[in-house]
């Protein structure tokens, strides 16, 4: 037998048919393997989780959410926690009244699900976190009135000893420890009310640096963040100052008593010491932490927040085509976000300029600007203007909804379409956003829809496919800006570690108790700790620079590591946790990731992709140029799909039977929304496909010698297949 030679099996008898394979998933290996468009759909490109899962018919049968309440948290940012509920005789049920989007029945849109949650129950829990809130609020407000009574209780009796001490003669000869009353008066008052003074010294300081316009933007962030440490380092060195003054200026002292004051002046020396060691930690951190959000997050946080502006453009009423009938201006590119917990009612509302703010460059940004942007995306999610469409004759109040899951998020792009699309209308002109928002924003609009920059028309599906994409940015942000939040704090801790034993070391020494041996006591215990936990403080010092200087991706980006495509699931200062595409959770130490190549899809540009095939070498040369034309046509006319350059490369010719043709096209996105990706492919091959089809190009393999042989104990004697072909003629 010969190698390439085919060889057929043929039992002897009959055999019982193997039960059918359980389908199984297997782990892509390589980097181009990708799973199906199915299971990459149900694990897309997310951040924030979101708090109602997305719903579906299967069968009868529809995904209900599930309420928070009644089951445990999910252990996944990215699961969607569902249950299946018979949907017969409730097809044509309706949204209740508390829903945003009630009108909408479950046989028009996506079989929608019952209710979320109830208003009743939505009110209870703000209720319960209002009540938890205030209990806490007058908690801290009590111990805060009782220091600042007990402050004000030792001004005054102190300043009243200090004048009577001062006036009254019998008082004025009393010395204690070789100083006057009034001296040991005066000791008391700075030093058991000089955070009152400095309270209102920094607040004047305060108050006279946002009066500054130009000083208010670029200084403000740190003012607000180091007040506290400012007020602490004043007032030690006040406490310092008068001790100097005071007990410098004493008479004669007992060598004992030389002695215990020399003490407290080293203690008061090491005090202020910690207290600058402490203000320059924390300069360095809010440097660090206003430097890393300002080049990793300001481009997301403006396009996220042009994009929520839009939303609620869009979903509320034509503003423009308001003014021009009553002749009143609004407040022209302001969003409104309402941060619960603040203000009266346990909420506040803050303005921001879109206009500017989307004119605005990285580099003239303020860090006070920017540290109000991150509060914004972190603590509020993705809303539309409900109640605008279905119950404006009902005088019923408008308010922000948020959209909470992908399937809520198709309900409101079909109500954004209804709302600003002419009737009967299958897309939505320029015209039609122009009731909404001027011409500039309409131009910068056009530019976000698939399609719509060069004919002008939003279609329905690019109006979903935007809003949705909208929303799962919107998550991957507040989650990422939460992480990063997170290890800056974990970072403050560290760092506030390192100072205090550093100031340990720093008050023996100015204390004199630093003798022979404490040194070598201190020695060994050091030589201790590095050999236990020395490897420990090598990881983490890679892992702060892992993080903080290299940061290759954020959370919800896909990545690929070790050659796995996953999706970040969540960013601490020590560890990631990845997503894989069956939704399995895998650490890794930032110290080991620091040491791997990461590929990153969400950062990467435009990407290209690659289909091989192979076509019989007798294949005319008019059919490979036709299929280049075809290829090239279809290209063409998918613009919003593919890039026009694109090449189509014979590799090589396999045993003079076979030609390997390789198809290189570019994507008009990366692979971060894995799903589109793959459906993209899919139509190209199926294309190719058709084409191979009109064309008549086909692939045939060489001839096979076919060798026969029996599986039974003792094989009959083999006969020629000549032979055979005789006897049976």
């Amino acid at each position: 037998m010969e190698v390439g030679d085919l060889v057929l099996v043929i039992p002897g008898e009959a055999t019982p048919p193997d039960s059918p394979k359980k389908a199984s998933w297997e782990e892509p290996s390589k980097v181009p393997a990708t799973p199906s468009p199915e299971i990459a759909k149900a694990c897309p490109s997310p951040g924030k989780p979101p708090k109602t899962p997305r719903s579906s018919v299967v069968d009868g049968l529809y995904q209900r959410p599930i309420s928070s309440s009644a089951f445990c948290k999910p252990k996944s940012r990215f699961v969607e926690k569902t249950v299946l509920v018979s949907s017969s005789g409730d097809d044509d049920r309706t949204i209740g009244q508390g829903s945003p989007y009630r009108g909408y029945s479950v046989r028009k849109v996506f079989s929608t699900p019952r209710n979320p949650p109830s208003m009743e129950e939505e009110d209870d829990k703000i209720e319960i976190y209002k009540r938890v809130l205030l209990t806490k609020n007058l908690k801290k407000w009590r111990k805060l009135k009782l220091r600042i009574l007990i402050e004000w209780a030792i001004l005054i009796l102190s300043m009243g000893c200090l004048i009577a001490s001062l006036t009254e003669h019998k008082l004025q000869n009393i010395v204690f420890w070789g100083l006057e009353i009034w001296k040991w008066c005066l000791m008391v008052t700075v030093t058991c009310c000089g955070r009152l003074v400095t309270l209102w010294l920094v607040t004047v300081l305060v108050f006279l640096i946002e009066k500054n316009f130009l000083l208010k933007t670029k200084v403000l962030y740190f003012v607000y963040g180091l007040k506290n440490s400012v007020r602490v380092c004043i007032w030690l060195g006040l406490i310092l100052l008068s001790w100097f003054l005071i007990f410098d200026q004493g008479g004669e002292r007992s060598p004992k008593t030389e002695r215990i004051l020399g003490y407290v002046s080293r203690a008061l020396i090491s005090l202020l010491i910690g207290s600058v060691l402490w203000l320059v930690k924390t300069i360095l951190v809010k440097m660090l932490a206003s430097t890393f959000h300002m080049s990793r997050f300001f481009d997301r946080i403006q396009e996220s927040i042009f994009h929520q502006y839009v939303l609620q453009m869009l979903s509320g009423p034509p503003t423009i085509e308001l003014e021009e009938k009553v002749g009143k201006s609004r407040s022209a590119g302001q969003l409104s976000f309402r941060n619960p917990g603040k203000g009266k009612g346990g909420k506040e509302e803050e303005l921001i300029d879109v206009t500017t703010l989307h004119k605005m460059s990285q580099e003239k940004v303020s860090d006070w600007t920017m540290k109000g942007l991150i509060n914004v995306i972190a603590t509020s999610g993705l809303c539309t203007i409900s109640n605008t469409i279905d119950e404006t004759f009902e005088e019923v109040e408008q308010k922000d909804v948020e959209i909470t899951s992908e399937f809520e998020a198709n309900i409101a792009a079909e109500k954004i379409f209804k709302n600003v699309a002419k009737p009967g209308y299958e897309y939505i002109e320029e015209e039609d956003l122009l009731r909404f928002l001027n011409k500039e924003e309409v131009d910068s609009v056009l530019l976000l829809f698939e399609g719509a920059a060069g004919t002008g028309k939003i279609k329905r599906s690019a109006l979903k496919n935007w809003v949705v994409k909208a929303y799962l940015d919107r998550k991957s942000l507040a989650h990422s800006l939460n992480d990063s939040k997170t290890a800056v704090n974990q970072l403050h801790k560290l760092a506030t570690a390192i100072v205090i034993v550093v100031n340990i070391v720093i008050t023996l020494l100015l204390m004199g108790f630093a003798t022979t041996q404490v040194l070598v006591f201190l020695s060994s215990q050091v030589f201790l700790v590095v050999f236990m936990f020395g490897n420990t403080c090598k990881m983490a010092f890679e892992a702060i620079i892992f993080v903080f200087v290299m940061h290759p991706f954020d959370v919800g980006d896909r990545c690929v590591v070790d050659g796995v495509q996953m999706i970040v699931e969540e960013m601490n200062i020590l560890s990631t946790v990845f997503l894989k595409f069956n939704n399995e959770k895998i650490y890794y130490p930032n110290s080991v990731l620091a040491t791997k190549p990461i590929s990153n899809f969400f950062r990467s540009p435009d990407m290209s992709d690659s289909v091989e095939f192979s076509i019989d070498v007798a294949t005319p040369i008019d059919s490979i140029l036709n299929l280049k034309e075809n290829v090239k046509m279809y290209i063409k006319s998918k613009p919003n799909h593919w890039h026009e350059n694109h090449s189509l490369v014979v590799k090589d010719i396999v045993n003079v039977n076979a030609m390997n043709i390789a198809l290189y096209v570019q994507h008009t996105q990366n692979f971060q929304n894995i799903g589109e990706r793959n459906s993209r492919r899919s139509d190209l091959v199926l294309e190719l496909k058709r084409i191979f089809e009109d064309l008549s190009i086909r692939y045939n393999l060489l001839p096979q010698d076919v060798h026969l042989s029996y599986k039974e104990t003792n094989p009959p004697q083999p006969m020629p297949i000549a032979q055979k072909f005789q006897n049976s003629q």
